[in-house]
């Protein structure tokens, strides 16, 4: 099984931002412990500042190589018509994740565009949101 990790901008500087909220685990930490956790997936990291970079890797998964994604879009969350238009035509488990929980944020942070497009969004368990989704994931697989 393959599952590719989509991380938008801002999130390269994971554990030095914010760290009130974000906390002080790097993305590189993040991709350790999902290698660990679960060392029978292959994963696909990736992590762009840039629109169509991350749009181009979900094009991509369009050919049967990816069984499905965890994303945390970032500020695209809430802004990204171009990204929720390409995961629309995706069909295989989708899910959203978020560090912070980000209906107990700033107003404009509770609408996700791009959350009404995937499988499902989890958010709020700090680095642990990742674990969560990759497990959503699984289940959603098996049960195809």
């Amino acid at each position: 099984m393959t599952i590719m990790i989509l991380n938008g901008p801002n999130l390269n500087l994971l554990g030095r931002r914010d760290k009130n909220i974000y906390g002080s685990q790097t993305l590189a930490d993040v991709e350790t412990i999902l290698k660990e956790k679960f060392s029978d997936i292959d994963f696909i990291f990736i992590q762009s500042n840039h629109e169509g970079d991350l749009i181009d890797a979900i094009q991509s998964a369009r050919t049967g190589t990816v069984d499905a994604i965890v994303a945390n879009w970032g500020g695209f969350t809430h802004s990204s018509v171009a990204i929720r238009d390409a995961l629309e035509l995706l069909n295989i488990p989708k899910v959203e994740v978020h560090i912070s929980n980000i209906h107990a944020r700033e107003e404009f942070r509770e609408r996700s565009v791009t959350g009404k497009v995937m499988s499902g969004i989890i958010t709020g368990f700090g680095i642990n949101s990742y674990l969560l989704g990759v497990e959503a994931a699984l289940l959603m697989k098996k049960g195809n």
